[in-house]
């Protein structure tokens, strides 16, 4: 099962970037899922539908490997408010910020952290591996997507009222 609730399908938003690929200077990309694409979303995410959904992102490399991704992934979604039922619209604006290394690395960088989690300044996040020489923005994108979406969305204005007996 899925962070959704779906039960695990593909992604339906797919865009692989080859890291042997990616120039010494990076590489910029702006995305943007079509029709079909925006329907496979809603269906996985439990939303009513969402009406568009673009990300733009910055892939640098670093040393040993790694890749930093940075960017933000923007979408109007279509869902239920949880007081009045009624139809709403929701815009998304989610930054990306990442760090992507190979996956033998992925657990020393996450014991990284954990170390420095025990201290006051703030914690990064562990790296994201890098699968099979790709980074799929497109799962990415619908990661954050998926992550940023308000769970009990409500109506401007809308207070549930209990039924008093």
């Amino acid at each position: 099962m899925s962070k959704s609730g779906a039960i695990d399908k593909p992604d339906p938003w797919r865009v692989p970037v080859a890291v042997a690929q990616i120039p010494d200077t990076g590489l910029h990309r702006d995305i943007e899922a079509d029709q079909a694409i925006r329907g496979a979303l809603a269906e996985m995410g439990g939303l009513r539908e969402v009406l568009s959904a673009q990300a733009s992102f910055d892939v640098a490399p670093k040393s040993g490997g790694r890749f930093h991704v940075s960017g933000n992934v923007r979408a109007r979604v279509g869902q239920t408010c949880v007081v009045t039922l009624d139809p709403i619209e929701s815009d998304i604006d989610e930054p990306i910020d990442l760090i992507f290394a190979p996956p033998e690395q992925v657990p020393q960088m996450a014991a990284l952290v954990d170390d420095t989690e025990e201290s006051d300044e703030e914690t990064p996040d562990p790296p994201e591996p890098i699968e099979n020489g790709v980074i799929d923005l497109g799962k990415l994108a619908t990661d954050a997507l998926y992550l940023a979406i308000d769970p009990y969305p409500r109506k401007a204005g809308a207070e549930f009222e209990p039924l008093l007996e």
